[in-house]
């Protein structure tokens, strides 16, 4: 079966939530919309909202106000965001960790699924596999050496329950079970700074923290954890080509509505996510902060963040992950 052209996918997705609207929800947005951000400024997820918002704005004719509310990774956000009222002009921006925390956090009030409706996903960033060693030339390699020297090599990560530390105990348990040591760092910055000097030997990290080091030579890039190929390294193949069947680690960001929120208000949403990353501008923009745009329909987004939410939800009780 021939895969559709992103173009005619997406004229696809805008027909089908055209149809879903009708005329029933050409009212709204009356009034300006809050969008809650769960980072703070400056973070990948800010900037998401800073391109999308206004796009959102310009189609929907009514200022999406980006409103940042951080702490706690991000579930100081998604509290705020599920106590308000479910008429769509309180709606949340959240990453991948929306995903992990109802198992991270046990104790928290709210659940992504039960008290959230879905918009649509936004962008996508591909994460990779670096190493230090030059021995070490693909994922095969890299799993033998870790069968050669169980608990002796050290997977760095951005932190406790990231997804850059679950997606090595995914990559553990689908390729293994591998025997490694976990070194958490507080944040990219000083994990790829102790990866250079051949301090820790791989991490899993994002596309734009990738790139140049590996083209600089620093770092070999061994794959890339999704189920294709990166076009900024063309040449490295995903760790499902190298073996680990099925392996995908994608961090995204998408939009998310309080629970009870109306289904026409939802398409109406989902409409203009997609209209926006119909903008050259705004596509421009996400391609250089190294996202792929991603707009679906609430259905499909609703469908893949249950699939998310289980998905790691097994990786952090099989590994017994837990967070400070």
């Amino acid at each position: 079966m021939r895969v559709m052209r992103p173009l005619i996918a997406s004229s696809i997705v805008r027909a089908a939530l055209l149809l879903a609207c009708g005329g029933a929800c050409a009212a709204y947005p009356d009034r300006p919309v809050r969008l809650i951000v769960s980072q703070p400024a400056g973070d990948t997820t800010d900037l998401v909202a800073r391109v999308v918002g206004p796009a959102l704005g310009d189609f929907l004719r009514q200022p999406f106000i980006v409103d940042n509310h951080p702490g706690a990774n991000g579930n100081l956000a998604a509290a705020r965001a599920a106590k308000a009222k479910a008429d769509g002009y309180t709606l949340l921006l959240v990453s991948t960790s929306f995903a992990t925390s109802t198992s991270l956090y046990p104790t928290l009030a709210q659940h992504p699924v039960r008290d959230f409706a879905g918009v649509s996903r936004i962008a996508t960033v591909q994460n990779v596999l670096l190493v230090h060693s030059s021995h070490v030339k693909t994922v095969r390699d890299f799993v033998a050496a870790v069968r050669a020297s169980p608990g002796r090599l050290v997977f760095a990560s951005s932190g406790n329950g990231s997804l850059s530390h679950l997606a090595a105990e995914l990559m553990k348990i689908t390729s293994g079970p591998l025997n490694t040591l976990h070194v958490p760092y507080k944040g990219f910055a000083p994990a790829l700074t102790d990866l250079v000097g051949g301090h820790v030997d791989a991490l899993f990290i994002t596309m734009p923290y990738a790139y140049p080091q590996v083209k600089s030579g620093r770092l070999r890039a061994l794959g890339v954890a999704s189920l294709k190929r990166s076009p900024a390294l063309a040449d490295v193949p995903t760790l499902d080509e190298s073996g680990v069947t099925g392996f995908e680690a994608v961090s995204w960001n998408a939009i998310v509505a309080p629970a009870g929120t109306s289904y026409d208000t939802l398409v109406r949403l989902g409409l203009a996510v997609n209209e926006a990353e119909r903008s050259p501008a705004v596509r421009q923009k996400l391609v250089a902060m190294g996202a792929e745009p991603a707009a679906d329909t609430p259905e499909n987004f609703a469908e893949y963040l249950r699939a998310e939410v289980a998905k790691w939800a097994k990786v952090i009780k099989t590994a017994s992950v837990t967070v400070d």
